[in-house]
């Protein structure tokens, strides 16, 4: 009979994030990952003169009784480098079992849930994440609730490494402009833009979105550049205000390097490039100085191409290839390579095929279902279908009736491979990613 546990991890040694992701793929078959919190950084505790930590919460499924999965647990740990120390010491993993289903366990050498857990705000951080509404049954409060009485001082999230193919990650889009191809452009002849982009990502951030993207400059076809200062004006006020109140990764959709570098100033975490480091080459440089991640978009758009309707809004035309998914393929390296050469690291680049960029409909459809041909490139993946023209026009409908073509847009994505879906209809493709998680991940949504 299978039982949802709730496991721990913890490590300052070594290539911390690398030790966290070694469990993740190493835990079968004592127990199979389900889903994985956020990382977070944390400063030690119980003994202090030793290197900051980073914790995560894994929940996963095992048919080991609770003595039988601790002493796998402990071999793991011997087998991903941990050696004997002293009680709260610096290790490269540690592996502890909060929970175990609702069962109690008193045991030598093991209880369950874990003694300590209500008072480390170091693991009541990430199991909120995952299970905020989990009760402890000695106590007789939800995590939440335990969360809330004891001090998170000095635990910060990272904006990377997110546990990848633990689940699909989301974006909601915030679009500072007044002009988006979307409809949802949040400058408006009346009303305030902070507070109607506040607002907006308020609702983006309940649903359970994982990352924000703000946008200044619209990148429909036949939109118009946005100078520096005016991109600049839109955003910073609206980051600065989103890291204050959220605890969200905040990604900056410019092509600028000056924009991104005091977008990342302001706090946002991410940068996402609509033109895969081609457009500035001192992009490369901010990214690699800020150690952000960056997103690299394949794009070949031209205003010769773009045809635009009353109705359906833009598209391209007449787009040709020699082999599509080779082409974007290899495009997308050389934005890597430029990546690589300014320093940026591996793990920081995050790759999008660029749907609706320089692709009829025929070939963003075609690039959909191949997605999984890019897994090949050793990089996370993110796919950005959503409200794109090639709903539109296939389905014959306008930007604001193509939710529907979206959720299959992202459905058959998340099949295919991708790892973030960026999206203006945060609660509902929140639902077909994790429906879809369900079934092609085995990710059950339950706390």
């Amino acid at each position: 009979m299978k039982t949802t546990v709730y496991l721990a991890l913890g490590s300052n040694l070594g290539d911390r994030a690398a030790n966290l992701r070694a469990v993740w793929q190493n835990l079968a078959p004592a127990a199979r990952p389900a889903a994985a919190s956020r990382v977070y950084e944390t400063p030690p505790w119980g003994y202090t003169d030793q290197p900051a930590f980073l914790n995560q919460v894994i929940r996963a499924e095992t048919d080991l009784p609770p003595l039988e999965l601790l002493a796998a647990l402990k071999q793991l740990e011997t087998q991903l480098g941990r050696v004997p120390g002293f009680r709260n010491g610096p290790r490269a993993i540690d592996i502890d079992i909060l929970f175990y289903g609702d069962q109690v366990v008193e045991m030598a050498g093991l209880s369950i849930p874990h003694p300590r857990l209500a008072e480390r705000a170091f693991v009541l951080v990430p199991l909120a994440d995952l299970a905020p509404d989990l009760r402890h049954p000695f106590l007789d409060r939800s995590i939440r609730q335990l969360l809330d009485s004891v001090d998170q001082s000095g635990i910060h999230g990272l904006p990377y490494p997110l546990p990848w193919g633990s689940r699909t990650f989301v974006m909601g889009v915030l679009n500072l402009t007044p002009d988006s191809f979307s409809g949802d452009g949040l400058i408006q002849p009346t009303g305030d833009p902070l507070h109607a982009a506040l607002e907006q990502a308020r609702r983006f951030a309940a649903a359970g979105a994982d990352i924000l993207d703000v946008g200044g400059e619209s990148t429909r076809p036949g939109s118009q550049p946005v100078g520096e200062s005016e991109e600049l004006e839109r955003v910073l006020p609206v980051i600065r205000a989103l890291a204050a109140e959220l605890d969200v990764l905040i990604s900056i959709d410019t092509y600028k390097a000056s924009v991104a570098e005091q977008a990342l100033q302001a706090g946002a975490d991410w940068i996402n490039d609509v033109w895969g480091l081609r457009a500035d080459p001192r992009l490369a440089e901010v990214a690699a100085r800020q150690g952000a991640p960056v997103i690299l978009m394949h794009n070949r758009s031209r205003p010769a191409d773009a045809e635009v309707q009353a109705r359906l809004g833009g598209r391209y035309v007449g787009v040709q290839y020699e082999n599509l998914l080779e082409d974007v393929a290899h495009e997308l390296m050389q934005s890597v390579a430029l990546a690589r050469s300014a320093g940026v690291l591996d793990g920081h680049i995050i790759l999008d095929p660029g749907i609706g960029f320089g692709k009829t409909v025929e070939q963003n459809l075609e690039l959909v279902d191949r997605l999984g041909e890019l897994r090949g490139l050793g990089f996370p993946i993110l796919l950005g279908p959503s409200r794109k023209g090639f709903i539109g026009y296939t389905l014959n409908l306008p930007p604001d009736q193509r939710v529907e073509g979206t959720a299959a847009a992202v459905a058959v994505g998340i099949a295919r491979g991708a790892d973030i879906v960026r999206v203006h209809d945060v609660e509902p493709m929140l639902r077909v990613a994790r429906m879809t998680d369900a079934i092609v991940r085995r990710v059950a949504q339950k706390s």
